[in-house]
């Protein structure tokens, strides 16, 4: 489809009241899109969380899977997992917090 052609419609569907905006109409294409294929969930989630922009357990959501299914997804692509450690500060509290 014709760039010119797609701006004009998205237009037009906001001037009919369809949308209130560019944005709002976007999310509901990018809503339809991901129920149309829902396969592209997953694909999302793996991206985000590659990237570091979303945890495992999100990413697990997004793409409708358990933690475990995901986790299992990424092996299955050799992908690894992020594990971060927890910083110093929050060891000494919980360090703290047990002892007193």
């Amino acid at each position: 489809m014709d760039v010119d052609v797609i701006n004009e419609g998205i237009n037009s569907l906001i001037r009919a009241g369809y949308y209130e905006s560019r944005d709002e109409l976007l999310d509901a294409a990018f809503r339809t899109m991901l129920e149309v294929r829902p396969t592209l969930k997953t694909e999302m989630a793996v991206e985000l969380y590659k990237t570091e922009k979303i945890s495992l357990s999100r990413a697990a959501e997004i793409s409708g899977t358990s933690t475990e299914g995901f986790k299992n997804i990424l092996e299955q692509r050799g992908i690894r997992r992020i594990v971060k450690a927890p910083s110093n500060d929050k060891i000494k509290k919980g360090v703290d917090l047990i002892i007193g």
